[in-house]
């Protein structure tokens, strides 16, 4: 006899009674899916492992422990203000609001929080609508400690002013039984008014300690060949960003077995370190034309973006010995070149700009030699 199968809405027990005895989940079509436990798998391998790996609680946190813990003990203490977390992405600001709101309210924080991002939702009829709605409802309690709301704004620095203007007033009238937590980059676009009603946290890049634990962590729990030099370039090009680090690791895992120095660089396409010394010492030593024509090659060759190798040089320049007042002015030619690139300026046009650029600095280099050549003999003569 065919067996019957009613098709409903159901959740926990329900759905246990549906499941067959050889524990696959019954199809409208009558025929056998696949198990829950291969389902999960599937859902495990293909969660990006920023989201795999995000703290689920405040202590799983990777820097900041002074903020961490300032916030830790007020929401101990059931006094947690409205927060204004800002700094450069991927420095574990909406993760450190989730767990708070994990800690709060249990397994059903998602009942008890109102998640936004400004960047999508940032007119004034969100605010009217949506977050007033929200926090003029009454509050209960899912097991946690407190019944107190949460709004998250994230990237509110991309609300327009007006929206920021009608969050002001909802912020003073809701604030008995909600609390809103705004996230951004950039703190100076944010109205003052906003800023004075809420406790701020600067999150700062993460240091390379922070982000190579976190990194060989991840490695361990998912079994990876990573040398120490492609460990080093993840941590190098990660720039304290957290969420840039994990993904570049993901995406070299996917497109190389091991992962290397040179992997890593292949698959993010910026410039490797020896290229990188290699461009310095054409810019510092080479004709006008040569460098021109090397570099262009290297570019094609390699598929290197202009802007990353004034990026990587700039770096170089740092490093390397020269007279302040020479490195000071080709630093600010250098800004002015990536400021004009990030506008969509003509790629052939700046590469000559930055050659000039080093060209000056070589030649101021050599007088500044000449010169100090000159007063050693004359202090030999006397």
């Amino acid at each position: 006899m065919t067996e019957a199968v009613v098709l409903m809405d159901i959740d926990g027990d329900g759905l246990a009674a549906a499941v067959r005895d050889d524990g696959s989940i019954p199809r409208r079509d009558g025929s056998k899916g696949k198990t829950l436990a291969v389902a999960d798998q599937t859902d495990a391998k293909a969660t990006p492992w920023v989201e795999k790996y995000r703290p689920r609680s405040l202590a799983d946190v990777a820097a900041h422990r002074d903020i961490v813990d300032t916030i830790d003990r007020l929401t101990n203490e059931n006094r947690l203000p409205h927060l204004l977390l800002y700094g450069p992405p991927g420095t574990g600001k909406t993760s450190t609001i989730l767990a708070v709101a994990r800690k709060l309210y249990g397994a059903q924080y998602h009942n008890m929080i109102l998640e936004l991002n400004a960047s999508d939702d940032r007119g004034i009829d969100v605010v009217r609508q949506q977050i007033q709605d929200f926090s003029s409802t009454q509050s209960f309690s899912f097991g946690g400690r407190s019944s107190v709301k949460l709004v998250l704004l994230d990237e509110a620095d991309a609300m327009t002013k007006d929206a920021q203007f009608a969050l002001r007033r909802v912020i003073e009238k809701y604030t008995k039984h909600t609390r809103f937590a705004l996230i951004c980059n950039h703190v100076n676009k944010i109205i003052p008014a906003l800023q004075s009603r809420c406790t701020r946290f600067r999150f700062a890049p993460l240091d390379h300690v922070h982000v190579t634990d976190r990194l060989r962590h991840v490695i361990k729990a998912e079994g990876l060949d990573v040398t120490e030099g492609g460990l080093e370039a993840l941590v190098h090009l990660s720039n304290g960003d957290m969420r840039k680090a994990l993904n570049i690791l993901q995406s070299t895992h996917m497109a190389s077995g091991q992962i290397t120095e040179e992997a890593v660089y292949l698959c993010t396409g910026n410039p490797l370190p020896q290229d990188v010394e290699q461009i310095a010492y054409w810019l510092l030593n080479e004709p006008f034309t040569t460098s021109f024509k090397r570099i262009s090659d290297i570019k094609t060759r390699k598929g290197l973006a202009l802007l990353d190798i004034i990026r990587e040089v700039t770096m170089f320049v740092f490093k390397i010995k020269m007279p302040s007042d020479v490195r000071v002015k080709l630093i600010n030619s250098l800004a002015d070149i990536e400021y004009r690139l990030a506008f969509g300026c003509n790629d052939k046009l700046q590469l000559g700009s930055l050659i000039a650029s080093f060209t000056h600095a070589r030649a101021a280099i050599v007088a500044a030699t000449k010169e100090l050549r000159m007063i050693s003999l004359k202090f030999l003569v006397k």
